[in-house]
């Protein structure tokens, strides 16, 4: 006949506890970590509002006031420090101090438990916390990519702007906001010269000097937005904007021939120049992000370490 009689587990072997009342229990005080994460969460949260606000008091937008952008970098890496420090110590004591006393567990287990519990409270006010600013943390991380796209898309935009927007007369405008538009204004300036008499053929009037069509803006614009940023202009083009310069300004065509080329190679000079800024803007942009996420990464890891030995604490004074 078989037996059908079950002997109890020993709770020691079962994975569970006695409480100090003698029942069975967990021996993880989800209570305690869940007090302890959130008061983490909350310290954590008032720490960063005011590093915010110490950091916007101390930088400005005028020279040679406030601190310096790497002052400003060196003191936000102290206080993200400092705030996993102090916030992860506060919810790792408390998870600690706040479990329940363990009677039948040894030495080394009542260690490893305490840290344990210091462990997850810091765990789950981390994940409180980064919930609560998922959007500051991703404009951290994403801030590098998206300023270098900005910044590349901007100087292509210029470039299109440059091709499209010349076709209307209000040139004068958009030049202000385009590099290129600038130097094809800069080509049809007259020299202080007389300008001849007028025509006496009442049939056909020639354009007098100054007398800048809108076609002419745009075979020129056309011509320099094919501009090479290494390579001359080619001589048949510089002939023929030349001849160009010279019915509007008065100018010889060897004079109007130099004129073409020297603003041609200021036009290579400041899109090369553009180029370079936004290149060197999105680099500094990528090395910020990646510096920032480092020093959050070891922030976390100082913060998940002082967590766990404060817990240990906590339990000790707990027991003692």
């Amino acid at each position: 006949m078989i037996n059908t009689t079950t002997t109890p587990l020993d709770p020691r072997e079962s994975g569970y506890r006695l409480d100090t009342t003698g029942t069975v229990a967990s021996a993880v005080s989800w209570g305690a970590i869940i007090a302890g994460a959130a008061a983490a969460a909350a310290l954590s949260l008032i720490l960063l509002i005011l590093g915010v606000g110490l950091g916007l008091s101390s930088v400005s937008p005028w020279a040679y006031e406030g601190i310096s952008a790497a002052s400003f970098g060196i003191s936000t890496i102290i206080w993200l420090t400092v705030t996993q420090l102090l916030s992860s110590g506060l919810g790792g004591y408390l998870a600690g101090r706040l479990r329940t006393k363990w009677t039948d567990a040894r030495i080394d287990e009542i260690y490893f438990r305490d840290t344990a519990h210091g462990f997850l409270s810091w765990a789950i006010a981390a994940l409180a916390t980064a919930t609560l600013l998922a959007s500051v943390i991703g404009s951290i991380v994403g801030g590098g990519i998206q300023a270098g796209a900005s910044m590349a898309s901007g100087m292509a935009n210029s470039a299109t702007m440059a091709a499209s927007g010349m076709s209307s007369s209000d040139s004068s405008t958009q030049s202000q906001n385009n590099a290129v538009a600038y130097f094809v204004d800069s080509l049809f300036r007259k020299e202080n010269r007389p300008e001849p008499a007028p025509s006496t053929d009442m049939t056909m009037p020639a354009p007098q000097l100054g007398d800048i069509t809108s076609r002419d803006i745009e075979e020129v614009t056309r011509i320099f937005m094919n501009l090479s940023r290494t390579e001359p202009l080619p001589q048949d083009d510089v002939q023929y904007v030349g001849q160009i310069i010279a019915k509007r300004t008065g100018l010889t065509q060897q004079e109007a021939e130099k004129r073409v080329t020297e603003v041609y190679a200021r036009a290579q000079a400041r899109l090369n120049e553009m180029e370079t800024t936004a290149k060197e803007t999105a680099d500094e942009a990528r090395k910020a992000s990646a510096y920032a996420a480092l020093w959050i990464f070891v922030s976390l890891l100082i913060g998940a370490f002082v967590a766990s030995l404060a817990a240990t604490l906590g339990g000790r004074q707990r027991d003692a």
